[in-house]
């Protein structure tokens, strides 16, 4: 199932904490990922910064919005209970508590009026125009995916409008940023001189060259078929070669990865998406634009207090 947003995990962090005894964070995480099934996978996913899980920070925001509307206390670091403006909701059986929820409560508008006046949503229409299903942290990932995937598309254009000598050097950019074909020297001897059968180059499958990986690079504008991938198998086992990669500019097709996936030459099918992605990941074609850092309370230099 999709990881739950902050505002669906409120109710069950809440009646968790019904009991009235004192619950520490890490236990009430473990809880609630028990109870909506979460499988290895979905607990590992990470934010895109990589500092914490997805649920993890999910589970700490809705308990600091329940916090903020008074609903539950910190004991102490690392631990909290239910208040008594928390039991009272509680006992009204409530089928959902989300933000709507907490603005009846005087302490979560003072709150949120905090943060407008910080400069994080000035008006009630900039306010109802963010999603209030993300954290701060989601709406910050769905934002740099959204710039992400502009960037990809920009320079997948302009890789399609390059010559194909351009696209050589490209490749051979990638590929040495990625950590094969030795030295870009080398790389660049290897690239564009072999020609032979199907195969544009051969490089480096790392620094000492204890591995030739074979390559075949194009600019495709039409979906890339079986029968292109098989005459590079075919060029692969003429030279009995093991390891080949496949780089276009365009797409393929279903049949041609199945094929790719079946035979015993290991092929790896690299299209155009993922070939920018990969430009993107190792810095090929483009430039820093800016760094945001983001800070978080140090609770152990508090911890003597």
């Amino acid at each position: 199932m999709p990881i739950p947003d902050y505002q669906t995990l409120m109710h069950p962090l809440l009646r968790l904490a019904g009991d009235g005894g004192e619950h520490r964070f890490r236990d009430a995480v473990e809880h609630l990922a028990a109870q909506f099934g979460l499988t290895d996978t979905e607990r590992g996913e990470l934010l895109p910064s990589g500092t914490a899980p997805v649920f993890d920070n999910r589970v700490g925001w809705a308990r600091t919005y329940l916090k903020q509307a008074g609903l539950i206390q910190s004991v102490k670091r690392g631990i909290f209970r239910i208040s008594e403006s928390g039991a009272e909701l509680l006992a009204r059986g409530p089928d959902r508590i989300d933000t709507s929820t907490l603005e009846r409560y005087e302490a979560f508008l003072a709150f949120r009026n905090r943060r407008r006046e910080r400069g994080e949503g000035d008006t009630r229409e900039q306010a109802e125009a963010v999603n209030e299903d993300l954290t701060p942290e989601d709406a910050l990932a769905a934002a740099y995916q959204k710039l992400r995937k502009s960037l990809e598309a920009d320079l997948l254009d302009q890789v399609k409008g390059s010559s194909p000598a351009f696209f050589e050097r490209l490749v051979i950019d990638l590929l040495v940023s990625m950590g094969y074909g030795g030295s870009r020297r080398d790389a660049g001897r290897a690239i564009g001189k072999s020609g032979d059968g199907g195969i544009d180059g051969i490089i480096k499958e790392d620094k000492l060259g204890l591995d030739a990986i074979y390559i075949q690079a194009k600019r495709w504008e039409g979906t890339v078929g079986r029968p292109e991938i098989q005459k590079f198998a075919g060029a692969l086992q003429g030279q009995r070669a093991t390891k080949g990669v496949f780089i276009t500019t365009s797409n393929f097709s279903r049949e041609a990865e199945e094929y790719a996936s079946i035979i015993n030459t290991k092929i790896i099918l690299l299209d155009g998406e993922r070939l920018a992605t990969l430009m993107v990941d190792h810095n090929v074609g483009v430039s820093m634009l800016g760094v945001y850092e983001l800070k978080k309370v140090d609770s152990d230099y508090f911890e003597g207090d």
